[in-house]
């Protein structure tokens, strides 16, 4: 038999699938996420031709912004698959910044609950798996060439 499978470390450990899941949960849902921020530059690039916006400055400006979220999300997402220290980090960020899109999608005159429990809940998720002790060490950068 091979002893190796048995034990907690190896790869056919059910100890070891877990943090194989919650990274590609994280990985997963980065991808979406930046999916979603690819769809709505491309939204508002069509509202902006489409329609006559009440400022152009404004729609342009917007676009732009969510273009620079998007490549961004993107970045992350293709850093986190390779597993870049850096990408973690990055990621907490992103998903604080959603958060706090989200408490403002709960509030006031055209409030969208809809919208911000779609942004909260993912946002969460994403935070918590990256804390978890296992997939914090996934992201570990290299020691042994320090």
């Amino acid at each position: 038999m091979n002893q190796l499978a048995d034990e907690p470390g190896s790869a056919h450990s059910p100890a070891s699938a877990t943090p194989r899941a919650a990274l590609a949960a994280v990985t997963a849902l980065l991808f979406l996420e930046a999916a979603v921020m690819i769809a709505v530059v491309v939204w508002l690039v069509i509202d902006l031709l489409a329609l006559e916006p009440s400022s152009y400055a404004t729609a342009i400006a917007l676009t732009v912004l969510a273009a620079v979220g998007a490549v961004w999300t993107t970045s992350v997402a293709v850093a986190s698959l390779r597993r870049a220290h850096w990408s973690r980090s990055a990621a907490i960020v992103w998903q604080f910044l959603q958060i706090s899109v989200a408490v403002g999608a709960f509030q006031g005159l055209f409030a969208r609950p809809d919208l911000g429990w779609a942004l909260l809940l993912p946002s969460a998720a994403v935070i918590v798996l990256l804390l978890w002790p296992s997939v914090r060490t996934a992201y570990a950068p290299d020691r042994a060439a320090d």
